[in-house]
């Protein structure tokens, strides 16, 4: 490839993201919804944003199709008004505060490449900061959310009466079986401060009496007995292969016979280098986690196999997710 475009374009990349950041977190997306359409002097008006500043946000979220334009009044484009309204069917508003969030953590990947260590501590968004823990977890919620309409209807769960959500952070996963599935009974196990905000979240949607949560340490706290399924949802790409076999022993061990092991999350081939975001997204986990990265569907099912699975296959989740669905059967 000789054209330069390609590499400008890469160069350029983080200017399309920001003003999608900015454009959401600014209320413009969410302005434009109750107003319709408006210029650009009241937008600015409704939203406390400089004139100067929100026209020229204006127009740069119209040249990434975000907005539509007509004259001197803005409206939201369709794909804005299904997806990052607060409050739409399919809001992603909150979904993509993670990608936000993780903003600055990229600017210091030359620093993660002479130290090899995460840039921030894991543990500020895991606890021991309570509003960037409860940040993190609402992100969480609302990827799971958007995640969640597309993956349920994969999961067959019919007949089970009880699984373990390891790992389940906000609980969403375990709340949306619930709703899908009335005889079912799910336990989310995650760390205290994480599952502390995941309590109020089930109990929103009311379920708290067959969603229950146990604070805890998944790679020390004991796995309860007797389920029919174990969740490993988009947690295990944070993990070396060495713990992520223990937690296939333990999950083996916490299942019914017959029991199965899902395993939903980023994965790549076996060259480590495609689908192209699943490479990038290690690096991404390796910035913010000890042990992250994403591992091969190949090395999932060895690891599986290993800790006594089987029956164990795996499938792409439909676009635009860049997730894979593995399960396994405990014989």
């Amino acid at each position: 490839m000789t054209d330069p475009k390609y590499i400008i374009d890469i160069a350029n990349a983080f200017y399309k993201s920001q003003i999608l950041f900015t454009a959401s977190d600014c209320g413009v997306f969410s302005a434009l919804a109750e107003l319709k359409a408006a210029d650009s002097a009241s937008i600015a008006a409704h939203t406390g944003l400089d004139a100067r500043a929100a026209r020229l946000l204006l127009d740069a979220c119209v040249a990434l199709d975000l907005l539509k334009k007509e004259g001197e009044t803005y409206s939201n484009a369709p794909c804005v008004s299904a997806f990052l309204v607060p409050g739409a069917p399919g809001d992603l508003s909150h979904a993509i505060r993670y990608n936000r969030d993780v903003f600055d953590a990229w600017g210091k990947l030359p620093e993660f490449m002479k130290s090899g260590a995460p840039v921030e501590k894991p543990e500020l968004h895991l606890g021991e900061d309570e509003a960037r823990t409860r940040a993190f977890v609402l992100s969480m919620h609302g990827r799971a959310l958007g995640i969640g309409q597309l993956l349920l209807p994969y999961l067959d769960l019919a007949g089970c009466s009880r699984i373990l959500d390891v790992g389940g952070g906000p609980g969403t996963y375990s709340v949306l079986l619930a709703e899908r599935y009335p005889d079912l009974s799910s336990t989310v196990l995650d760390l205290p401060g994480v599952v502390k905000v995941a309590e109020e979240l089930i109990a929103e949607r009311d379920v708290s009496d067959r969603v229950s949560t146990l604070p805890g340490d998944y790679h020390s706290t004991a796995f309860p007995g007797g389920n029919d399924a174990v969740l490993f949802f988009g947690m295990l790409h944070q993990e070396s292969p060495a713990a992520i076999r223990k937690l296939f022993r333990k999950a083996h061990a916490a299942l019914k016979p017959g029991g199965k092991v899902y395993v939903m999350d980023i994965m790549t081939d076996a060259t480590h280098t495609q689908p192209e975001f699943s490479a990038l997204f290690a690096v991404n986990m390796a910035l913010t986690t000890e042990n992250g990265w994403v591992f091969s569907d190949a090395e999932l099912k060895s690891w599986a196999e290993a800790s006594g699975f089987t029956d164990f296959s795996v499938s792409a989740l439909p676009e635009p997710m860049p997730h894979c669905l593995a399960v396994a059967t405990k014989d």
